[in-house]
C-alpha cells in the first residue's frame, strides 16, 4: 500500500495516526498545517488529496477523510507479516464507561503477537485505575475474545452494559474485579453473575 511517498506524506501518516490513537478522530486541516510547520491550510489539503488519490485515505461523505491502511513502515522494503486489529474507541480504566463499538482505524499488529484461533480487538485506555498493572491513560490495549478468565487475568468486563478493565478474582459464588493503582479512590467491584467476560488484556502497547 505505501509506495512513492514524500518524506511530507510519511509524515503527515503518523501525525493522523497518533491523532486517531490519542484523540479517536482525524486531525483537521490546520491541525495538519500545523503539525507539518505549513504556512497555508492549502498545502495540508493538496497533501490530503494526494494520499487520497494513493488510496491511503478514503473521503467519507460529509467530507471528512478516513484513513484506509494504518501501518507506517520504517522500511519500505520490511516485509513484516502483519494482520489489521479494529480500534474500537475507549474502555475506562476507573469509573465503567460505555465501550464505543465503532471501528477508529485498523491497526497493524505483526503476526507473532498474535495467537492463530482467537478473535483480537483494541481499545483506548482512560483513567488510572490499573496503573500499577501498568495501564496508563490513552495506552493501546490488545484484547483477546473470550469469555472466561483465570484468577490474575486483566478482563474486559461488562457491566449493565459498561466496560471496564480489572484485575479478575472468583471466590465461591463471587466475582471481584480488583483496581491495581496509587489512587485510593478506586475500590474492587464484587458481582454475582450481572456481568460478561468481553476478553483478555494480551499486551498493553505504548504509544
Amino acid at each position: 500500500m505505501f509506495y512513492n511517498l514524500s518524506d511530507k506524506e510519511v509524515e503527515a501518516l503518523k501525525i493522523i495516526r497518533n491523532a486517531l490513537v490519542h484523540q479517536g478522530k482525524m486531525p483537521s486541516v490546520r491541525e495538519l498545517m500545523s503539525g507539518l510547520g505549513y504556512k497555508s491550510p492549502r498545502s495540508s489539503a493538496v497533501l490530503l488529496k494526494s494520499l487520497e488519490e494513493k488510496e491511503i485515505l478514503r473521503k467519507k461523505p460529509d467530507g471528512s477523510y478516513q484513513i484506509v491502511d494504518f501501518e507506517i513502515p520504517e522500511d519500505y522494503g520490511s516485509r513484516a507479516q502483519t494482520v489489521k486489529i479494529p480500534l474500537l474507541g475507549s474502555v475506562a480504566c476507573g469509573i465503567p464507561i460505555f465501550a464505543d463499538e465503532n471501528i477508529e482505524a485498523e491497526v497493524s499488529i505483526s503476526v507473532e503477537i498474535i495467537k492463530k484461533g482467537y478473535k483480537y480487538f483494541l481499545l483506548r485506555a482512560e483513567g488510572d485505575s490499573m496503573n500499577e498493572a501498568g495501564i496508563n491513560d490513552g495506552d493501546l490495549l490488545l484484547i483477546r475474545q473470550q469469555q472466561d478468565a483465570n484468577n490474575g487475568d486483566k478482563v474486559l468486563a461488562l457491566i449493565d452494559d459498561e466496560a471496564t478493565v480489572k484485575e479478575f478474582f472468583r471466590s465461591g459464588g463471587m466475582v471481584i474485579l480488583k483496581p491495581k493503582s496509587t489512587n485510593k479512590i478506586h475500590q474492587p467491584i464484587i458481582l454475582t453473575s450481572n456481568f460478561r467476560i468481553q476478553g483478555i488484556v494480551e499486551e498493553v502497547i505504548k504509544i
